[in-house]
């Protein structure tokens, strides 16, 4: 059984191509930052974490390209998948992928929205509502007229 469960942090926002088919298809990648647990001697005590390379493809990658970002906490579920190729300079590299049959949230918009901004500079020009408009129960309030930026319908 190829089976992989990960949570963590992205640590870019995805990257989206299409392929060049008959019938276009959305691939996503996207690098998981993943917590190892425990501590190891000599690392000042520091976590460490190891850097998943994920792939999606179709549904799935679309729903990367909409909804995921640069320090978004999330669980994937997916296979591994190894390859290889030669390249350039003529040798083998191997490589070692997450295809990810499913993507999750691990935390609010909020939460993500808050860690997203010490990844990156803020946006000002999005016109998404701000985390300031959350109610007493941690949910934001949604503005009329926003119903296309739901997940769902």
């Amino acid at each position: 059984m190829n089976r992989v469960i990960l949570m963590g942090r992205l640590t870019r926002d995805p990257e989206i191509r299409y392929s060049q088919n008959d019938q276009s298809m959305a691939i996503a990648r996207y690098t998981l930052a993943v917590d190892r647990r425990g501590r190891r001697d000599g690392n000042d005590g520091q976590q460490t974490a190891d850097f998943i390379s994920c792939t999606a493809f179709r549904q799935q990658a679309e729903f990367a390209e909409k909804y995921l970002r640069k320090g978004m906490k999330i669980a994937v579920v997916g296979r591994i998948q190894t390859g290889s190729y030669t390249n350039r300079d003529g040798q083998r590299v191997y490589t070692t992928d997450v295809i990810v049959d499913e993507h999750e949230f691990c935390e609010s918009r909020a939460a993500s929205e808050q860690n997203a901004a010490n990844f990156a500079p803020a946006n000002n020009g999005n016109s998404r509502p701000s985390p300031d408009n959350a109610v007493g129960d941690g949910f934001m309030n949604i503005p009329d007229g926003i119903d296309e930026e739901l997940p769902f319908n």
